[in-house]
């Protein structure tokens, strides 16, 4: 019989688990002001997002920190996972699933990309070893892959449209959830993903730091493409040390201010 997670409700919540750079905040060997504030809101651990959505909870990526933030934010099942992308700092946390085929009785559902799949079968190989499947559920990740493109596609109650995104060199997905929508790691947005970035109530969008830089939008960068989607609300996501927390949302236009872990939105 599946075990009954312990958890905290978050329907019609979106929720912040990380907001920070790959390495986040503060940075190791760092003793900039960002860094040894004491103001938990310049504490950013590696970006990733938990949806309540009407039949369960989505996670939006797996960073290396997910345990923890799961922890903090009392979060006792994860029911679907997406991937923006295969880079690190969104990916290798992903071993922290495996405890959740016990609650759910089940494989963790896994949508992303193909080249994401790629990514999960070589790092973290063993979970898909034969001899190591013989041996109890939970002592390695159960995974079940459904692939996506960029065509909407159902997940736990939620109509998911994903968004085409440029990071550097890569395609990566962000995601819109209603009128909300998730861009992080991007340095420029697709041509044809405009459109899909219409209407919305919230935006949630990289902005790295205030210089350039090649494959994240630096703060400047991000204001402007905000403008242009005109989103009652824009949150600043993927945010480095250069940004200390009070003094940026002074500097911001109003309706844009960096987003925190731990924040809660509704969803819309």
């Amino acid at each position: 019989m599946a075990r009954k997670p312990v958890t905290t409700d978050v329907s019609g919540k979106l929720v912040f688990l990380g907001t920070g750079t790959s390495v986040g905040v503060p940075v190791v060997g760092c003793d900039c002001p960002t860094c040894t504030s004491d103001n938990p809101r310049n504490q950013r651990m590696r970006c990733g997002l938990v949806l309540g959505l009407p039949k369960g909870n989505l996670l939006v990526d797996t960073p290396p920190d997910l345990r923890s933030q799961l922890l903090r934010e009392k979060i006792g099942i994860i029911h679907s996972t997406l991937f923006t992308h295969e880079h690190a700092d969104h990916l290798f946390g992903l071993d922290d699933l495996r405890l959740f085929c016990f609650y759910l009785g089940g494989n963790m559902p896994i949508y992303c990309e193909p080249q994401v799949e790629a990514r999960i079968r070589k790092s973290f190989d063993y979970a898909f070893d034969p001899v190591a499947k013989k041996y109890p559920a939970g002592g390695v990740p159960q995974l079940e892959f459904v692939r996506i493109s960029t065509d909407a596609f159902q997940v736990l109650g939620q109509t998911v449209v994903p968004i085409r995104l440029r990071h550097g060199r890569m395609d990566v997905l962000g995601f819109r959830f209603g009128n909300v929508a998730y861009c992080t790691d991007t340095n420029a947005i697709a041509e044809e993903s405009w459109s899909r970035l219409e209407g919305l109530d919230v935006l949630i969008l990289d902005a790295l730091r205030p210089r350039p830089h090649p494959t994240h939008f630096s703060l400047s960068e991000a204001i402007e493409v905000a403008q242009r989607v005109g989103a009652r609300q824009t949150y600043f996501t993927h945010i480095s040390h250069e940004l200390e927390h009070e003094a940026t949302n002074r500097s911001l236009p109003p309706g844009m201010q960096l987003a925190y872990d731990g924040l809660q939105i509704p969803l819309t």
